[in-house]
């Protein structure tokens, strides 16, 4: 027997429309099968090799003839088999043409919405949705919508995501910004060519391959050892350039978008309230320009660079939004190793350097690479006190702070003394900081 006003409910409950990604997407996923192909070529050359000088023109032919028809018809097949809807309390997402999966994404568990634009998908006109969930090690994403299409449902998820109801979420639209710092083109340039890591691998990319060749003289094992150096260098000098390029961060209720890229569009958001670290990086050749970069720490994200480069006194304000309240300590303020730990780490302990704030425990480490790293106390997940048997001679120890990233910052050879009160300390502060902080909320 069915109550009236259950009945009444069941019958006015809205049905879920389902929709489908952009038509261009099958071109897309055909290329699913064409890549398993390459990568088994890659893997195995000289067996490639070989089965390729086997075939004739005609078998040749006749294979091409049947794996492009295969491969447009999965790609149309996994495209046809694919939707998604945005139901009053998740976003569901069904997918699969063998094996079915729907992801039920909960609307309250989403942090971040990203849109990205891969070049082709910027000359067509469509663009990819990546969803940063709360507890999920791998982001879901829509890929392909409209341009526009994924403006339009970004903008609602998040409006859905703050607890505006679903009729209002889609009148919200995009949440205005305001421009914080734009990185100018030279100025990434030039800190990419003042960076070692990107001489360095461009010299052992260009010393390693004939040397190898001398000893082996062996094309395959050259190959393979100089096309990854190369890969190595290409990303940290022109790949790093291409993907930092016109970097852009804007303050905006939702948190600070990010878009960057030269061929590919990326539009981040660093969701509020999520950041557990900041670290403040001065490679040695930056100094004299006054120069730092800014990567950061997200508990289920993996965006982790905020600022590339940018004079410090502008990091330090895009850093005040990240850290509401939080102040970047100076040089002068760090509390450095008692000199009986130079016979742990010679000339490097030098580099180790603690300070701790009302808002933050603050860690440095490096002599030539310098790094900062900020912890607000109400991020602190376990504070661990560590003294082998080396450093308990000498009287020093490790404090390690844990996150919600996952991620460890440690203050290294502290006086035990200290060690130990820095320990209570710092427990007590994480505790009374957790709950004096203000909840995390989109669109306040």
């Amino acid at each position: 027997m069915t109550l009236p006003g259950v009945e009444n409910a069941v019958r006015e409950k809205p049905a879920v429309t389902e929709r489908r990604l952009h038509p261009v997407t099958p071109l897309r996923r055909a290329w699913a099968p064409v890549a398993v192909v390459i990568g088994w070529a890659v893997h195995d050359p000289d067996q490639t090799q070989r089965q390729l000088t086997r075939l004739t023109t005609t078998t040749l032919l006749l294979a091409i003839a049947v794996a492009v028809p295969a491969a447009a018809l999965y790609g149309f097949l996994t495209w046809w088999f694919t939707h998604f809807a945005v139901t009053d309390t998740e976003l569901r997402i069904r997918t699969g043409l063998v094996f079915r999966r729907t992801a039920h994404i909960r609307l309250e568990r989403i942090q971040a919405v990203d849109v990205s634009q891969p070049l082709l998908a910027r000359v067509v006109g469509v663009a990819k949705l990546k969803l940063d969930v709360v507890g999920a090690d791998k982001k879901d994403e829509l890929a392909f919508l409209g341009a526009e299409e994924a403006r339009a449902l970004r903008a609602e998820l998040l409006a859905r995501a703050a607890g505006f109801a679903p009729e209002t979420a889609r009148e919200v639209g995009e949440a205005p910004a305001r421009e914080l710092m734009r990185t100018p083109a030279r100025e990434l340039a030039l800190s990419l060519v003042l960076t070692g890591s990107t001489w360095g691998t461009l010299v052992a990319a260009l010393v390693v391959p004939p040397v190898l060749w001398f000893a082996t003289h062996s094309v395959w094992t050259v190959l393979a050892t100089a096309l990854p150096l190369l890969g190595a260098a290409g990303a940290s000098s022109v790949g790093r350039f291409v993907a930092e390029y016109d970097w852009t961060v804007a303050d905006s209720p939702d948190g600070l978008r990010i878009d960057r890229g030269l061929l590919d569009r990326v539009h981040e958001t660093v969701p509020p309230g999520r950041v557990q670290t900041v670290r403040i990086v001065r490679p040695l050749l930056w100094r004299r320009r006054g120069w730092v970069r800014v990567e950061l720490d997200v508990a289920g994200s993996s965006n982790s660079v905020l600022v590339p480069v940018a004079p410090r006194e502008v990091a330090e304000a895009v850093i005040a939004r990240v850290l509401p309240g939080v102040t970047v300590p100076p040089d002068s303020a760090l509390s450095r190793p008692p000199r009986r730990a130079r016979w742990c780490v010679p000339l490097w302990w030098r580099g180790y350097g603690l300070v701790v704030t009302d808002a933050v425990f603050a860690a440095h480490e490096g002599l030539l690479r310098r790094s900062l790293a900020l912890v607000p106390h109400a991020k602190v997940q376990s504070v661990r006190h560590a003294q082998g048997p080396w450093k308990r001679a000498l009287g020093v120890a490790d404090v390690h702070v844990d996150t919600g990233a996952n991620k460890t910052v440690t203050a290294r050879l502290r006086d035990a003394e200290e060690a130990s009160e820095l320990l209570r300390a710092q427990a007590e502060r994480s505790r009374t900081g957790r709950r004096d902080a203000p909840p995390d909320r989109w669109m306040a």
